[in-house]
C-alpha cells in the first residue's frame, strides 16, 4: 500500500463513484518499489463488483489517462502473468505513447523496468462481456453470438423491460443484465416461445408485482415466460378483437401524451409506457416531460 498513491487517487475529480473505487483499489494494491500487478479476480474482490463490471471502469479510466494498462508474459513458460498497471502519477507516464517498450528505443513510460514488450501478446484484460478466460456455458452459442454481434432487441423495448422490472436502464445493471447474451436471453422468449414484445412487458411487469426485488437476470423470468407461452390461445377472433382494443388504447395514451392536456400522476403503467416506447409512438424524454418515469 502506498500513502501517496490513494492520496491521488482521492483527488482525482469528475468519475463516476464506482469508477474511482476501482481507482483507488488499484492505488491501494501499488507498490512504490514494484509497481501495480494486482489479478482481475483480487480487484474485482476487492471492489465488490464483476469482472465484466472492473474492465469497463478499467477502460473508462485508460481512456481518460488516468492509468495504462501493459499486458505481460513469463519470458520462460510464455504463459501470460497478471496485467502491469502503470499509474498518473508515476514518473515518466505519458498518454501519447501507448505501446512502451524501453528496450527498442520506444521509451519508457515509469522508472520500473517494462519487460516483457507488451507488443509479444494481445491483452488478456476483458472487454465488456467478451471475458475469454470465462468458464464454459451450458448452452451453445451461435458464433455471431460469440463475436459479440448484436441482437435485434431494440434499445427501447429493452429499456422498457428493465425499467419494468425495477431496474434503471441508465445505472449500474447486474452482470446477467449486460451485454447481448442478456438481450439474446430475450429474444428467445419472443423467437422461440412465440411471446410478442408487448406480452413479455406485461408478465415482466405483473412478476415486479409480485417480486419487491429486481431479478438479477432474465433467467429468474423463465418459468413465468414459458408459463405465458403454453397457455391456451383464445379463438382468433377473440383474440382479433382483444388486439384492435389494445391498439385503440395504446393510440389514446399516445395522443394525449403528446398533447399538453392535464395527465394525473400514475395513471399510466409500466407496461403501457413500455408499449408506447417500443412502438415508437413517444419518446423517453416526453415521457420524463409528464411525469411518467
Amino acid at each position: 500500500m502506498s500513502h501517496q498513491a490513494t492520496n491521488w487517487a482521492i483527488l482525482q475529480r469528475g468519475l463516476k463513484p464506482t469508477t474511482k473505487i476501482v481507482l483507488w483499489h488499484l492505488c491501494d494494491r501499488y507498490n512504490p518499489d514494484f509497481g501495480c500487478f494486482p489479478s482481475q479476480e483480487r480487484l474485482a474482490h476487492d471492489c465488490e463488483i464483476g469482472r465484466s463490471t472492473l474492465n469497463r471502469h478499467l477502460e473508462q479510466l485508460e481512456t481518460i489517462g488516468l492509468l495504462r494498462r501493459v499486458p505481460r508474459t513469463d519470458p520462460t513458460t510464455k504463459r501470460h502473468m497478471t496485467t502491469r498497471y502503470i499509474l498518473g502519477f508515476e514518473d515518466g507516464f505519458s498518454v501519447d505513447n501507448p505501446d512502451p517498450c524501453p528496450d527498442l528505443g520506444h521509451g519508457a513510460v515509469s522508472h520500473f523496468d517494462a519487460e516483457p514488450c507488451p507488443k509479444n501478446s494481445e491483452s488478456r484484460v476483458s472487454k465488456w462481456d467478451t471475458n475469454p478466460v470465462r468458464e464454459p456455458i451450458r448452452e451453445p452459442v451461435k458464433e455471431a453470438g460469440r463475436a459479440g454481434a448484436p441482437v435485434d432487441i431494440s434499445d427501447q423495448f429493452f429499456s422498457a423491460l428493465l425499467r419494468a422490472l425495477g431496474h434503471d436502464p441508465a445505472g449500474e445493471l447486474p452482470d446477467w443484465w449486460q451485454g447481448w447474451p442478456a438481450r439474446a436471453h430475450v429474444r428467445r422468449w419472443r423467437d422461440d416461445m412465440g411471446l410478442t414484445q408487448e406480452r413479455i412487458l406485461e408478465i415482466a411487469t405483473a412478476t415486479r408485482e409480485r417480486h419487491p426485488i429486481p431479478p438479477d437476470g432474465p433467467k429468474a423470468l423463465d418459468r413465468a415466460m414459458n408459463r405465458a407461452a403454453q397457455r391456451k390461445p383464445r379463438s382468433v377472433g377473440k383474440a382479433q378483437q382483444k388486439t384492435a382494443n389494445q391498439d385503440e388504447i395504446i393510440a389514446f395514451y399516445a395522443d394525449w401524451l403528446n398533447s399538453d392536456r392535464f395527465l394525473a400522476p400514475n395513471s399510466i403503467s409500466a407496461s403501457v409506457s413500455g408499449t408506447l416506447l417500443s412502438r415508437g409512438l413517444v419518446t423517453a424524454e416526453r415521457l420524463r416531460e409528464r411525469g411518467v418515469i
